[in-house]
């Protein structure tokens, strides 16, 4: 038999990003670096003019903290290599991922005879890789599975090639070859849906509540202002979700639901992400230019503020929850801001305490889902299994100092001048103390799983609740 036609003579070649892995280790391994100490960002170009991508990848495999049993592994590959080992084929891992790195994967998966990675000198991706092959096994005497544009050379000197969710390049390849495609799942309204996290915008319909508080509803202009608001707010919200995201890929893989974030589980690519951030970016910040410029500033801040949550601020204890409460009461500050209405010290009072006591609520159901022991951290935070007690209590406190500050508003000489019934408004104290007592209770049973936010705009009971409530504004104005 000739040994070209035994296929077990025939080496079977797998690339890691992107086939193997559904991500891109370079740019995760980058994400994990700047996330500990965003100044690694200056490095980059200096390791890029010293020693091109090589230098780079090993800055970054060295320095980055890998935690290779949690990487997302393509089941589909992992099973085609399984599937000819038993067939008695030698099986490689070639890759441009420094060599270090890639000899820890293959030894956790235990289903590689050799590895070619890239090591001191050279690139080892696309035609540096197709050249190693050639020399090592000669033309057309491996099988190769890739993914993308920079496999092109290794696939076309390949005995026959497979390749794996390719991207357009790798695409077109298939086609013209009749190659076999393994994986070929394109990208998803879905997951465009759930990198964006529309159902988060929700949030942003706090924009509108100084002009409800001010009763200019009636006022197209001002509407069509809170509108503009509200989209760009959230554009610019989703962008912060996807650098997040980015940053926390390795942290949702260790939680029960975030893993299957698009970025966590790899159905989106940490490029894609970028470029999708910078686009939701200028778009957010043209619509700013129909607004105040007051309102621009606002925005910006937000924008600075978020990113400094996902770099730092998040980790710090009770830090990270102050923090989430400004960013609700900045949606405030914008829509006031954007519609030139003016907000009051108790509309923000109240906003501080409410939405601290929203926001220790995300902090407590972390803890409780996760059921540490005392002295346990959650990754990621500050808090620790015994900090439970203290969080309800503070959180319950702010929904209870919410109240106050209503009940002290609804008392106040501003109130009696803008209502002819202000005594119809006393309701609401009750109503916010009922929300905020509702949720607490769920977050013990453990039955409290959406952001709080969310949860009260798609809870009827809470939304019942919000309705009497605006039933009732509406009576104290006009009766």
């Amino acid at each position: 038999m000739d040994a070209r036609t035994d296929i077990k003579s025939i080496p079977l070649a797998i690339d890691l990003d992107g086939t193997l892995v559904s991500t891109d280790l370079l740019w995760e391994g980058l994400f994990r670096l700047l996330r500990s100490n965003p100044l690694i960002l200056f490095l980059v170009p200096i390791w890029i003019a010293s020693g091109g991508p090589a230098r780079l990848k090993h800055e970054v495999a060295r320095r980055a903290d890998w935690d290779v049993p949690a990487l997302p592994y393509r089941d589909d590959v992992v099973g085609l290599i399984r599937d000819e080992r038993r067939k008695g084929r030698t099986i490689i891992l070639a890759t441009g991922t420094p060599k270090p790195v890639a000899d820890e994967i293959a030894e956790h998966l235990g289903l590689f005879d050799a590895v070619i990675a890239t090591e001191d000198q050279g690139n080892m991706t696309s035609r540096n890789k197709a050249d190693k092959l050639v020399e090592l096994y000669g033309e057309a005497g491996f099988d190769y599975v890739g993914n993308s544009r920079a496999d092109l050379p290794v696939l076309a000197a390949a005995r026959q090639g497979t390749v794996v969710q390719p991207d357009a390049s790798a695409r077109r390849w298939a086609l013209r070859n009749d190659a076999q495609r393994l994986v070929d799942e394109p990208i998803s309204w879905r997951d465009i849906r759930k990198m964006l996290r529309v159902h988060q915008w929700l949030k942003n319909v706090l924009v509108i509540v100084p002009l409800m508080l001010a009763h200019e509803y009636s006022n197209w202009t001002t509407v069509t202002q809170a509108i503009v608001a509200f989209f760009s707010f959230s554009l610019s919200a989703s962008a912060i979700y996807i650098v997040n995201d980015c940053f926390d890929m390795a942290l949702d893989r260790a939680h029960p639901t975030k893993k299957n974030r698009p970025f966590a589980s790899g159905r989106l690519s940490i490029p894609f992400g970028l470029m999708s951030t910078a686009v939701l970016l200028i778009a957010a910040f043209a619509l700013s230019l129909f607004l105040p410029v007051a309102f621009t500033g606002v925005l910006a801040v937000y924008l600075l503020a978020t990113t400094a949550y996902s770099f730092a601020l998040k980790r710090m204890l009770l830090i990270d929850v102050f923090t989430l409460a400004s960013l609700y009461t900045l949606r405030i500050i914008g829509g006031a801001a954007a519609t030139q209405v003016d907000v009051s010290f108790w509309l923000l009072g109240f906003s501080i305490f409410f939405f601290l006591s929203l926001a220790l609520v995300k902090r407590f159901v972390e803890l409780n889902d996760r059921g540490l022991q005392v002295g346990r951290k959650i990754e990621g935070r500050a808090y620790r299994g015994e900090d439970k007690a203290i969080i309800a209590m503070s959180g319950v406190s702010s929904g209870f100092g919410a109240a106050m500050v209503l009940a002290l508003y609804i008392q106040s000489d501003s109130v009696a001048g803008q209502y002819s019934l202000p005594w119809l408004l006393w309701p609401l104290a009750p109503a916010i103390l009922f929300i905020c007592m509702r949720i607490w209770i769920l977050a013990y049973r453990g039955e409290m799983h959406d952001d709080p936010i969310v949860f009260i705009m798609s809870d009827w009971r809470s939304q019942a609740v919000a309705a009497i409530g605006a039933l009732l504004v509406v009576g104290a104005l006009v009766l």
